[in-house]
């Protein structure tokens, strides 16, 4: 009913909010900022009834995932949030992927994060062991156990791997 009771609002459970930029005690956009800073950001379809570019080109940097303009159709509604479900998805699997990555990767020793960290950067064993000051056949032991640790089957997953697990949520190694 208002911006504030939302803000009170902690639901049990993920959701999508629909929300009209214009209420009574806020706007949306001030209460997709608190969200947001609070860390309980939600996927977001803002409606408004008033035609303003200024409002849509804001609420859509916000993160917004569609801004629809009253009166609309109820299938623009109910696909506006079918599309907000499904990035909703795709973003709680992504955290997923980047927990999981991450418990693996904090398995891996200090010098196993030296090696990972080259490796991934594209250097060769012979360089890896030059730039550590230890001989090939170790770096090829500890490049297993990195591959092994972090269930990479081929250079490509490790690389993905630990692209995503920095860019989404880990420190850089």
């Amino acid at each position: 009913s208002s911006g504030c009771d939302m803000l009170e609002h902690r639901p049990d459970q993920p959701g999508i909010l629909l929300m009209d930029v214009r209420m009574p005690d806020m706007t949306g956009l001030e209460v997709k900022q608190k969200l947001v800073r609070s860390g309980r950001d939600m996927v977001t379809v803002f409606i408004t009834g008033h035609d303003d570019v200024a409002i849509g080109v804001e609420a859509m940097k916000s993160g917004a995932e569609d801004f629809l303009l009253k009166p609309f159709e109820e299938t623009e509604v109910l696909d506006a949030v079918q599309r907000a479900i499904s990035r909703h998805r795709a973003n709680q699997e992504e955290r997923f992927q980047v927990a999981d990555i991450g418990g693996r990767y904090e398995t891996l020793t200090p010098r196993e994060h030296e090696v990972c960290e080259r490796v991934v950067a594209g250097r060769l064993n012979k360089q890896i062991a030059a730039e550590l000051g230890m001989c090939e056949q170790t770096v090829k032991v500890h490049r297993s156990r990195v591959m092994r640790k972090m269930h990479a089957y081929s250079l490509a997953d490790l690389v993905r791997a630990v692209d995503l697990f920095h860019r989404l949520g880990g420190p850089a190694i």
